[in-house]
């Protein structure tokens, strides 16, 4: 693994592992689907992987503290927190999409400098520590990775996750005034998209609503690509409940259009 370090070897091992659970369980027909309180999706599998995760972190760091979607903790308290979604794309896994992930973050003192997103059935798994580059794996080898040099909307390739969730948590109006303003528009949603503006294939991708865990690798991994990450008011963490990904050259432009109206 190109950049190694201590804590980017262990996030490596921890995604191994939930690799091995998550493959396994994928489309199998004992797979057991139940519904948290807020109506979203969580499979055996989703728990399977974070508390083989929680284990590891337990024996390898037992100074630090893990927070993750299924089992709680906070992400945004100081010192060092391991951030984890043991699946996101749960409704994709759940129905036999194979575009889902495992995202794992190391936060300290607030600030992401660990990211490690693997999705196995895509045969992609993507990573990046502060200083040391984001990186790809895939099926030709490893590559480092740079976003887009587009520098105006007009040429901007973007991606939301939901369109509803705009007009649910923030504003349709804004998002389809911004999509306007945009050259093409998609919807690769969840982590997928944040990765592809580090891969330079976007060169935007926001999101309404997010939890702490569903961006904290993306934001080492876009801004270590050469991108800039920030809520949708600019802020540049992770914890502000939206994601703005972007190349950098056309944030502010994106920032400007998807203010509320």
């Amino acid at each position: 693994m190109s950049s190694r370090s201590p804590d980017l070897a262990l996030a490596g091992r921890l995604a191994d592992a939930a690799d091995a659970i998550t493959s396994a369980r994928f489309r199998a027909q004992d797979l057991r689907v139940s519904s948290k309180p807020d109506r979203t999706p969580v499979t055996d599998a989703d728990t399977a992987v974070e508390d083989a995760i929680r284990e590891l972190i337990a024996a390898e760091r037992p100074g630090d503290t893990v927070a993750g979607e299924e089992r709680g903790g906070s992400a945004s308290t100081t010192g060092r927190v391991w951030v984890l979604d043991p699946i996101d794309g749960t409704k994709n896994f759940s129905r036999g999409n194979p575009v889902w992930a495992t995202l794992i973050a190391l936060v300290e003192d607030g600030t992401p400098v660990v990211g490690m997103i693997s999705a196995p059935l895509l045969g992609r798994r993507w990573w990046a520590s502060a200083g040391g580059g984001a990186w790809l794996r895939d099926g030709t080898g490893e590559h480092r990775l740079s976003v887009s040099g587009v520098a105006s909307l007009a040429d901007s390739y973007v991606s939301t996750t939901d369109l509803g969730t705009w007009t649910e948590y923030h504003s349709r109006e804004a998002y389809l005034t911004f999509v306007d303003a945009c050259w093409e528009s998609r919807a690769f949603g969840d982590f997928w998209h944040h990765c592809l503006v580090a891969e330079g294939s976007l060169e935007v991708a926001a999101e309404a609503i997010v939890n702490p865990w569903d961006v904290a690798a993306a934001q080492v991994l876009v801004t270590e690509a050469g991108g800039r990450f920030t809520d949708l008011s600019g802020a540049e963490r992770f914890d502000g409940g939206s994601a703005l990904s972007t190349n950098g050259r056309v944030h502010d432009a994106a920032l400007e259009l998807l203010r509320k109206p």
